[in-house]
């Protein structure tokens, strides 16, 4: 279970985040992901993060944090020569994965049909904004507009602030999962070979289940409720002596247990409270009674005695406190690789099986990393190499 993709070959040929996002989680699975890009460039975010001078030697903080474990060969594509070298190297592999808009592979002369003739047991996903049919399909499809489209900012935020980013590109990041969950799918079927359409926005509105099923099913208009959790009262973020904390107290046991532990058993019996839905109509003066109280204490002391009466409550804490957190940090999530004498810290997979967290054992590639011993498997001498390296085709 360890790396159950062990001995899958996957070309990567997608840019940014969400198609390095998707292969990334692959390799930590096992699989052999080699990335091929085009000649002088690479990948856009090579150019990308935080770090100007990173980005300047095209090993920018975006590329680092999503393309460890791979392998890098260029390859021009628009050429003949290029074509002919691509399908060459595709017939060794299982999967392909892209993030064009549609049509480009198409414009190539290398769309699903034509590889499949080279490959007949091809995984082909593509991954893309809309889909590859539909009248938006031709659009770009940047995060933050697949956020706009797919209704997610319209309930990101209060009532006043609506509409607003998710403060991370999740459209991206879920648009990439769903790519990965997809091609292990078809990576287990038997006879292999298909073509995956992912779209950004659907796998986005496929996340948004309840608030979608509420407007398909019960009719009820999805709007922005801040931090409240719209199902049940109190349930949420409450103010307290310092630092904001959470609260679910989403069972009818658990909101009298936070009332009378908070010296509140007059609420218990306020008409305003009794149920559930009484809670929920009211949920905003109820937060003010019992804010009245949790002022009075910082969070640190009210997030582990709430617990300790089965009343679910936890911190709101910043990324940097997140990652520094004993739970976190003591099941290894992040881990570093050793790169030119620098130490480079990586999160891993999200999984962790048999007692073991998938990590990236080698660092993301420098431009081309592999192109020696990636085209010598297809038969290239190191002289024809560099020969098609001085003519712009690797």
């Amino acid at each position: 279970m360890t790396q159950p993709l062990r001995g899958t070959r996957i070309l990567d040929l997608t840019n940014v985040l969400a198609g390095p996002y998707c292969c990334y989680h692959l390799a930590l699975m096992g699989a052999e992901v080699i990335k091929v890009e085009r000649p002088g460039t690479g990948d856009l975010a090579r150019v990308l993060g935080a770090d100007p001078m990173r980005n300047k030697a095209g090993m920018g903080i975006s590329f680092l944090a999503q393309n460890a474990g791979k392998k890098s060969v260029t390859l021009d594509m628009k050429s003949d020569r290029g074509k002919v070298l691509f399908k060459q190297l595709l017939k060794t592999a299982d999967v392909l994965v892209e993030n064009f808009r549609p049509g480009v592979m198409e414009r190539l002369g290398l769309e699903y049909e034509v590889l499949r003739a080279e490959n007949p047991n091809l995984i082909y996903a593509a991954i893309s904004g809309f889909g590859q049919h539909g009248p938006r399909k031709n659009d770009p499809a940047y995060d933050q507009i697949v956020q706009g489209i797919s209704g997610v900012m319209s309930i990101t935020g209060t009532a006043d602030t609506a509409p607003n980013r998710v403060g991370y590109p999740l459209a991206d990041t879920v648009g990439g999962l769903t790519a990965a969950f997809a091609i292990a799918s078809a990576l287990n079927a038997k006879p292999r070979g298909t073509f995956l359409d992912i779209s950004m926005t659907e796998a986005v509105i496929s996340t948004m289940g309840w608030v979608v099923s509420n407007f398909l099913i019960g009719g009820v208009i999805p709007a922005a409720h801040g931090n409240e959790n719209t199902t049940s009262a109190p349930s949420g973020t409450f103010a307290t002596a310092d630092n904001p904390i959470n609260i679910a107290a989403n069972r009818d046991e658990q909101w009298q247990a936070l009332a009378r532990y908070l010296g509140r058993d007059d609420l218990l019996s306020h008409p305003d409270y009794t149920t559930r839905e009484d809670r929920k109509r009211n949920r905003h003066r109820l937060r003010a009674e019992l804010e009245d109280v949790l002022r009075t204490r910082p969070a640190a002391e009210w997030v582990p005695e709430l617990n300790a009466i089965s009343v679910p409550a936890g911190p709101v804490l910043s990324v940097a406190d997140a990652l520094a957190d004993e739970q976190l940090a003591g099941r290894g999530l992040v881990g570093a690789l050793q790169v030119a004498g620098e130490e480079l810290c990586l999160t891993g997979s999200p999984v962790v099986a048999n007692g073991f967290r998938p990590m990236p054992q080698t660092p993301p590639p420098e431009l081309g990393a592999d192109n020696n011993a990636i085209w010598a498997e297809l038969g290239l001498t190191e002289r024809e190499i560099k020969t098609l390296e001085d003519e712009g085709i690797l």
